[in-house]
């Protein structure tokens, strides 16, 4: 897996500990899910602005929000032939903004919380939802199991 960290906007990059804790993250989400073959990631770092504007454009609703996820293609766990080795799987943007509220609100580490948003980022780009009660529940587990994995708690 590639996991390309970017930044956009008045974001920072966070620290290298803190990338390896997201590429982990990110690399969990595929075995959880049980994908072998490798996947390039995009994962881009903003502030509250710019994923505002990426909301409004790409979902019709004004104003920030913590995570987005772009695939690039329909279903992430059907449809590759399985001699495709590598693929872009997407991209996922995080407000660093939102990602540092959302720690104080909920009472947990800032590292937690971004490693959260990236674990739920994937699980979209990996065909997953929580639209239903059903699809939500099954998202909210792998995310626990993952954050479990990471020895982050909450």
């Amino acid at each position: 897996m590639k996991l390309i960290i970017s930044k956009l906007g008045g974001a920072r990059l966070p620290d290298r500990n803190t990338r390896t804790l997201l590429r982990k993250a990110a690399y969990l989400c595929l075995l959880r899910v049980g994908e072998r073959r490798d996947h390039e990631i995009s994962l881009v770092l903003t502030d509250d602005r710019v994923i505002g504007k990426l909301n409004k454009k790409y979902r019709g609703i004004d104003g920030p929000t913590d995570v987005l996820s772009f695939p690039m293609s329909g279903s992430r766990r059907r449809g590759y032939p399985a001699s495709q080795r590598e693929y872009l799987l997407g991209d996922i943007v995080i407000s660093l903004e939102r990602a540092a509220v959302q720690a104080l609100e909920y009472g947990h580490g800032f590292e937690r919380e971004l490693a959260f948003l990236t674990a739920h980022g994937m699980l979209h780009l990996l065909g997953f939802d929580h639209m239903r009660k059903k699809e939500r529940a099954r998202m909210e587990m792998y995310q626990r199991q993952i954050l479990a994995v990471l020895g982050l708690r909450g």
